[in-house]
């Protein structure tokens, strides 16, 4: 048996893989071959993309503020922050990406003889409108004039605004906006911890950690509020 296995070993052929820079039939190889890069491209920068055009900044960091705030630095677990926040993300971008599914996506990938069928660059042009409309909604006119002045640029129309400028607006916008509700979502919480403190202190149970009361309590005040739903309803509402 060891003999037949080392002459299938020895009869086996290692795959060759090469890269063929030959030249093309025509103009249509060369499109294709830069459309194939140009999505590549895409695809390589889609996890940036999702993170800083979408509302998942402002859930995430949302989340991880009440996570500090409840005292449970790992519970829920990054995995399932993460998770939740991209479902919701998903949840709220939902109309947007159905706009830029209808009116750039569809009729991009339409068959060759189509009279709705668009090229490329008017795909992503189209594409461009509803997900500005969308980051315009949430930005703040005061970030937004920030780097309009930097660049000196002066829109007349929301269609005038360029992305690369309202991109960092947005996410500026996202984050002011995550830090305040991280502000009010520690209030309670800081006031739970005061008085847990006092009245320890008042008992002289110096010895026993404050943490060790006020986790339980801040968990059942948390539950009892139904603070998942009434915390998820204020982001959503958010962005009507």
């Amino acid at each position: 048996m060891a003999v037949v296995a080392f002459a299938a070993a020895q009869t086996t052929t290692i795959p060759k893989v090469s890269v063929d820079f030959g030249a093309g039939k025509g103009a249509g190889d060369v499109n294709s071959t830069l459309q194939i890069l140009a999505l590549l491209t895409i695809l390589s920068i889609a996890p940036a993309i999702l993170i800083l055009t979408t509302a998942f900044t402002r859930i995430v960091i949302i989340f991880s503020f009440l996570r500090s705030a409840l005292g449970t630095p790992t519970i829920p677990p990054n995995q399932v922050i993460v998770g939740l926040s991209l479902f919701l993300t998903f949840f709220v971008m939902g109309p947007t990406y159905t706009k830029i599914n209808d009116q750039a996506i569809q009729p991009y990938m339409s068959a060759k003889g189509d009279p709705h069928k668009i090229e490329l660059p008017v795909a992503i042009e189209r594409a461009k409108g509803p997900l500005r409309d969308f980051m315009l909604k949430s930005t703040y006119e005061k970030d937004l004039e920030l780097f309009l002045n930097i660049r000196h640029q002066t829109p007349k129309t929301a269609k005038d605004v360029d992305m690369i400028t309202l991109i960092p607006a947005f996410i500026i916008s996202e984050l002011k906006t995550a830090f305040i509700i991280g502000f009010y979502i520690f209030i309670p919480f800081l006031i739970i911890d005061l008085i847990v403190a006092s009245s320890l202190m008042s008992m002289g149970m110096m010895m026993l950690p404050p943490v060790v009361v006020s986790l339980p309590a801040k968990l059942l005040v948390f539950v009892l509020a139904d603070g998942w739903a009434t915390l998820i309803s204020a982001i959503l509402a958010g962005y009507k």
